[in-house]
């Protein structure tokens, strides 16, 4: 009789699996301490941007839940209030999610499937991150509060910490991302790295994953755009380039052949950019008799601001726009994301230094053009 009872459970167990939706999948969350929220939003990818999907109501306990379809595996997020929960997901996954909202560094539990798993795995690494730079942070106010005229002074002392930490992390994350080839997780961590400090290793892991995560948007659109920035990188032959200055006269960048030439990306609203242009006249008075010279390449939109910046900051040198902002073409094709962005091309036309910038600059330029 026994037998037969623990085959009929078994029975249900697997029938009760069976039964499982695997067209879909479900997100049952569970956030702790939610004050007055009572929203939920679900956001799914369309066209590489994260837009919202679906939405729900927090029960009195603090309970919700998303059913949703989706084409192949890919990235989700769970938002509410000003908390956001990054999630993968393909259909037949029961994910399961828990925070709590009082936490300050955004922690989170996910399990259910093998994707949310090394998902899971990354944020303990990033939270163990967060935990130590809480830490500091509390380290520095509380010295602050019996030295408060020395505040500079103990942010200047503690800093070395922070980029320790912040080094440590990045050489785990990039770990995390070898470790976990093939998956969306390592795809994800290693978009949290900074691309203008790793790009070298962006373009290689582009080059590693682009047949091995196939077919989703989001990466296929990552891997094009690394495609493209590998053609400007150190060792490249700079892209050509025809722009014309504000009388309308055409600077070719084979204009400049024979010489070592700084193209600088900048414009007169950013201000990192105009910090650094007092280095860079610095330079280019030191070196213009050397066969040095710079084209300054302007993402103004406005004329009027570009030519009095380029006045009031005493830039000499050649300066060229397409008064387009990001979407000017030389700015594409060289795969400006931030600026101030430079390229440094040596007579030959190669790219031989990326984004030197004051001392790095002009310790460059002495080493090379002896």
């Amino acid at each position: 009789m026994r037998l037969k009872q623990l085959s009929l459970i078994m029975l249900i167990a697997i029938a009760f699996t069976a039964c499982k939706p695997k067209d879909s999948f479900t997100i049952d969350g569970t956030f702790q301490n939610p004050g007055t929220e009572k929203k939920v939003f679900l956001y799914g990818m369309q066209n590489s941007n994260m837009v919202a999907i679906d939405s729900t109501n927090l029960s009195e306990k603090g309970e919700f839940k998303f059913i949703r379809k989706t084409p192949s595996v890919d990235f989700f997020r769970v938002s509410v209030g000003n908390h956001e929960f990054m999630l993968i997901a393909k259909n037949g996954d029961d994910i399961k999610l828990e925070a709590d909202l009082a936490d300050k560094t955004m922690a989170y539990k996910i399990s259910g499937a093998n994707e949310v798993e090394k998902l899971s795995e990354l944020n303990a690494i990033r939270n163990n991150f967060a935990k130590q730079v809480e830490k500091l942070q509390a380290d520095f106010e509380a010295k602050v509060a019996t030295q408060p005229q020395n505040r500079a002074a103990v942010l200047e002392s503690m800093k070395p910490q922070y980029e320790s930490y912040i080094n440590q992390l990045n050489t785990q994350i990039i770990k995390f991302a070898k470790d976990n080839k093939g998956t969306l997780a390592s795809f994800y961590a290693m978009n949290t790295l900074s691309p203008q400090e790793f790009e070298v290793e962006l373009v290689q892991f582009a080059d590693e994953v682009k047949e091995e995560i196939k077919g989703n948007a989001t990466v296929d659109t990552f891997v094009k755009q690394m495609a493209l920035l590998k053609a400007v990188q150190v060792g490249q032959v700079a892209p050509a380039f025809t722009i014309n200055t504000a009388d309308d006269k055409p600077v070719n960048l084979s204009d400049y052949k024979g010489k070592y030439v700084l193209i600088d990306f900048w414009a007169s609203w950013c201000q990192p950019c105009r910090q650094e242009n007092p280095n860079v006249v610095k330079v280019y008075n030191k070196y213009k008799n050397k066969k040095f010279d710079i084209i300054g390449i302007s993402l103004d939109t406005d004329k009027a601001a570009w030519l009095g910046a380029v006045k009031a900051d005493g830039l000499t040198w050649t300066h060229v726009s397409e008064l387009k902002d990001f979407n000017g073409e030389t700015v594409k094709k060289y795969q400006v994301q931030a600026i101030p962005t430079s390229y440094l091309v040596d007579p030959s036309g190669k790219i031989i230094a990326k984004n030197l910038r004051g001392d790095e600059l002009e310790a460059f330029l002495a080493k090379t053009l002896l």
